[in-house]
Order: C-alpha cells, then sequence, then structure tokens
C-alpha cells in the first residue's frame, strides 16, 4: 500500500516541482482555503498554543496570527516540493546567508559546527549552506513512516550534498568524524518538545515551564563542535534571510543546559519578532503541568535569587 501512494502522488508532486513561483503560490492559495476553511487541520491545537503563550493578545490579534500561519504552513509545504526541481540560481536568491563567513572562519579554524534551528520561517532550503562550505554536511531528522515518501524526503533533502542521519545514529557518527579529524556541518532542529520519559532539563519558554531538547549542546561538549544558532527570516513570499549567530565559543566550559537555554532563547526572540511564522501545529507545550517537583522548587530558588 506504501508503494502505491507514493505512485500516485509522486507524479503530482514532481509536477508542482517544476512550476514557477507564482503559479506555485496560486496553488498555495488554494491549498489555504482547503486546509483551514474546509479541513480544519489542527485548529483547535494551533489556537490553545496561541492563547497559551499570547494571553495578553485579544482574540482578533490572535486570529490574525493564526490565519497568516495557515498561509505560511502552505507556502512552506510548497516550497518543499519545489526543492525537486530548484536551480541554484533560483535558491540562492530566495534564501539568503547574510553571513557565511561566521561558518566559513570556524572552518579555517579547523572546528565543526553544530547549526541549532527551531520549526521557525523555513529551513528546507538551509541545505544549500552546503555549496558554500567545505565540512561534510549532516541533517539529524525523524524519518517518517512511509519508506518510499522518507527516501523522497532524504533525496530531496541531500541535494546539495547533505547526508540525513536518524537521531540515534548522531553520535556514532559524530564520534567517528572526530577520530577521523574530519570536519563537519550538522544541522539540528531543537524546539519541540522530548518525550517525557527522556527529559532531562526544564526550563521556561516563552513563560512556561516545560522540558527542552538537549542532545544538541552534549554532541557540542563530548565532540568540541561549536553550537551555532541559525535565526531566519521571511522577508517576502517566497525569499528568507539566515543568520548564524555562535551560542558558544567554547562549550565544553559552559554549565550544562546553558546553551540549550540560550537556544530556546533566541527561537522566543523570532517568535516575539514574528510569530506567524512559527509551527504552531506542534503540541510543544503538552507537558507544561508535568514537571517534577524538585525542578518546580529549584526554579522557584532561582527566581528569588
Amino acid at each position: 500500500m506504501q508503494l502505491v501512494v507514493y505512485i500516485l502522488v509522486y507524479p503530482l508532486l514532481w509536477l508542482i516541482s517544476r512550476l514557477p513561483f507564482k503559479i506555485l503560490y496560486f496553488i498555495s492559495d488554494g491549498v489555504y482555503a482547503l486546509l483551514y476553511n474546509a479541513i480544519g487541520y489542527r485548529k483547535k491545537v494551533v489556537r490553545s498554543n496561541l492563547a497559551l503563550v499570547f494571553p495578553e493578545k485579544s482574540e482578533e490579534e490572535r486570529l490574525l496570527i493564526e490565519k497568516e500561519f495557515y498561509k505560511h504552513f502552505c507556502d512552506m509545504f510548497l516550497e518543499m516540493m519545489k526543492t525537486l526541481g530548484i536551480t541554484n540560481k533560483q535558491i540562492k536568491k530566495r534564501y539568503v546567508f547574510t553571513n557565511v563567513e561566521v561558518v566559513q572562519k570556524l572552518e579555517n579554524e579547523g572546528k565543526s559546527v553544530m547549526i541549532m534551528m527551531p520549526h521557525y520561517a523555513s529551513w528546507e532550503w538551509v541545505f544549500s549552506l552546503n555549496t558554500m562550505v567545505k565540512s561534510r554536511g549532516y541533517g539529524i531528522y525523524q524519518p517518517i513512516q512511509n519508506k518510499y515518501f522518507d527516501r523522497l524526503i532524504r533525496n530531496i533533502r541531500s541535494k546539495y550534498g547533505t547526508t540525513l542521519i536518524k537521531t540515534y545514529e548522531s553520535r556514532n557518527i559524530v564520534a567517528a568524524a572526530k577520530k577521523a579529524n574530519q570536519l563537519i556541518t550538522v544541522g539540528i532542529i531543537s524546539d519541540q518538545s522530548p518525550m517525557l520519559q527522556r527529559a532531562r532539563h526544564w526550563t521556561k519558554f516563552m513563560d512556561i515551564l516545560v522540558p527542552i531538547h538537549v542532545g544538541g549542546e552534549e554532541l557540542c561538549k563530548s565532540h568540541g563542535m561549536i553550537p551555532v544558532y541559525l535565526k531566519v527570516k521571511k522577508v517576502g513570499r517566497g525569499f528568507y534571510e539566515a543568520t548564524f549567530k555562535v551560542l558558544a565559543e567554547n562549550p565544553s566550559e559552559i554549565p550544562d543546559y546553558e546553551i540549550s537555554e540560550a537556544f530556546m532563547k533566541e527561537v522566543e526572540a523570532s517568535i516575539h519578532e514574528a510569530p506567524e511564522y512559527y509551527f504552531w501545529t506542534h503540541k510543544r507545550w503538552k507537558h507544561r503541568n508535568k514537571a517534577p517537583a524538585e525542578v518546580i522548587q529549584q526554579l522557584a530558588v532561582a527566581e528569588k535569587d
């Protein structure tokens, strides 16, 4: 059945990837009308999240953010398909790295880089960075259930030479690269909610106490990688600017979890700047009432100090 679905859907994906951007966004408008108005995809989750993190905003303000988010959501979905047929010239024009020299400088110093990103604005075209650096590129990702579409996603995202690796593979691959003195650049999306039983650190995200992922920080500390935040701004429909910011020059000297907290603060700043580009369909705050008593107590003491 998985193969049948793939065979039926792939020709449509291929056709969409060859369309001009004007037609692509015309289709996106239609998808938005269907997804938002007719289907109401995850609308309850989106509204719950927005009400939770923006209690000070009126219903009208949150509704505006909601609608703009769904429009962006549809745009990005089609932009992902477009990656199959996008040219190098198009992607360099539409996804601009404002200070790629930050990563290049670290490479010249013999340092591998961990690029930490949130589900914000766009991450599908970040893989074009691989054409501007000399290190080997990896992207940590979660496989999808349909193995044929999973292979397609890996092919799309490896278009510029990046290799996608599963989360459980990342430690061994990074360790092997270090042992071989190989420079690598690893991309990881780290803003989503970890499984509760695996939560190792809690902090406030958008002023709500939640567990956060710390795997990126741990890889940096264990293998001497430099954590770099990638801030992406949507400057127009289908146009993005991506800016690098080093989170720690000597990660092994930074107290545990401070790098992860610094990352989350950067994500917060982006959300406050333009909340419509964050992915509100995820249940990011689902564990907000499940923090251990000792965590709550430690936070209360820290806030008093």
